[in-house]
């Protein structure tokens, strides 16, 4: 799926990774799905990318076994919505990692423009991409929230493979998010 070379043959594992996730535009979908925001103009908004790039991008995701599609009703006429299988939520350490790094070395252009990693769990946050490094316990999409502050005050739960929406959560006081 890379944009200039085709490297999912390659001997090393990290260009046959990157041949899939090293395009900006799929793990920007990929982030939208785990929002729970599968819908393609819902997508599209978000992203503000071209139909023909976001076409492509999904149907890559699709193809590569990341995204499939789910039918829903749209008053009048079926159409496709995009969720995790199991092989797109293990790509969550990797989407985990890229916001933790880019919070860490890169400045933000303004005081909205963060985003953290939650575990849900114990309800810190954390600076590992696969573990909770307040409680030690691994993270999965049943347990993380991200806390776009551009999106929402709160964290948000993430969505979890065939869901297609965010998985209940609590809260540290135990309460339902």
């Amino acid at each position: 799926m890379a944009l200039r070379s085709d490297w999912s043959q390659r001997t090393c594992s990290m260009a046959r990774g990157l041949d899939i996730l090293g395009d900006p535009w799929s793990m920007l979908v990929l982030r939208e799905v785990f929002f729970g925001n599968g819908r393609f103009e819902a997508i599209k908004a978000r992203l503000g990318a071209a139909d023909s790039v976001l076409t492509k991008r999904l149907a890559g995701l699709v193809e590569a076994g990341l995204l499939a599609r789910r039918p829903y009703g749209d008053g009048g006429r079926t159409r496709q919505e995009y969720v995790l299988t199991a092989k797109g939520e293990d790509a969550l350490p990797v989407l985990n990692a890229v916001v933790i790094w880019a919070e860490k070395h890169l400045p933000a252009p303004s005081g909205q423009a963060h985003m953290f990693v939650i575990h849900s769990g114990c309800g810190e946050r954390t600076s590992s991409a696969d573990t909770c490094t307040a409680c030690g316990e691994p993270l999965t999409a049943a347990n993380t929230s991200w806390h776009s502050l551009s999106r929402t005050e709160d964290p948000v739960p993430l969505a979890s493979a065939g869901t297609g929406a965010p998985v209940p959560t609590r809260r540290q006081n135990g309460t339902a998010a």
